[in-house]
């Protein structure tokens, strides 16, 4: 496991404490795991999404990532509709661990709020839960 100061942490996306992030955008918000989640997962050989359509509320389980040390439970960001998923994770479920914000992102959601919830954290505000 990488020291934190070595992890990626975008400013420009909104983080939950279960290691999700999220990234607004003009016709909703893109979601995936944080490089600090996927660094504690290990190698990511298998990810399970959701079918489009598919609706949650923020916190509820979207779908598992397994890794080689464990499958671990994939939470919402926020409560809305899913509109897109990332299908080219099944053929590369390594895009996990080595592009978490960009190649590695799993859902489009479009949020049932028109801004994202007060409850997502600033980097900053992340980092600081990550370092107690």
């Amino acid at each position: 496991m990488k020291d934190i100061s070595e992890l990626k942490f975008p400013d420009n996306v909104h983080y939950t404490k279960d290691h999700e992030w999220a990234l607004p955008q003009e016709n909703g918000a893109r979601a995936g795991i944080s490089d600090y989640a996927q660094d504690q997962l290990g190698d990511v050989v298998y990810v399970e999404l959701p079918k489009i359509g598919d609706r949650f509320e923020a916190g509820e389980v979207f779908g598992t990532v397994e890794s080689v040390k464990a499958v671990s439970e994939l939470f919402m960001p926020v409560s809305g509709e899913i509109t897109g998923v990332n299908a080219a994770l099944a053929d590369n479920p390594d895009w996990v661990n080595t592009d978490p914000y960009e190649a590695g992102w799993m859902i489009d959601i479009r949020p049932d709020a028109a801004r994202l919830p007060e409850t997502l954290m600033t980097r900053e505000a992340y980092l600081a839960m990550l370092k107690e």
